[in-house]
């Protein structure tokens, strides 16, 4: 488990929105991410370059926690308000629960489900 310094290091990183530099920064090199019932990505470099590829097609990026985080054992889970809107202007909104699993001071595994889907306008 991370101690809260670097627990909250990384909280910052992701809340200043760089999302890709938390990935190289705060993962194992053999992490895995998965979204919903989709095959996990594994391997950092792959999530990385992911993240930068959906970045890459978005103008705004917004979330918010909903709650604070939780902690049980190498485990933390929290949920996030999403707010995505790529370059023709198509946004998606929906709230998502993200659990993660730390293997130190990293994290090795995540998983996000949907938990409320918002309209697509």
């Amino acid at each position: 488990m991370p101690s809260r310094a670097r627990l909250d290091e990384f909280i910052a990183v992701v809340e200043a929105g760089d999302h890709a530099g938390a990935i190289e920064r705060y993962y194992t090199e053999d992490s895995s991410m998965q979204e919903n019932a989709a095959p996990p990505r594994v391997g950092r470099d792959l999530l990385v370059a992911h993240e930068r590829g959906v970045l890459a097609r978005m103008t705004h990026v917004y979330f918010q926690r909903r709650c604070p985080p939780w902690w049980r054992g190498r485990q933390r889970r929290h949920s996030l308000d999403f707010e995505l809107t790529d370059k023709s202007a198509r946004c998606a909104v929906s709230t998502r629960s993200h659990c993660s699993k730390w293997r130190g001071d990293k994290i090795f595994r995540e998983r996000f489900s949907t938990i409320r889907p918002g309209p697509k306008t």
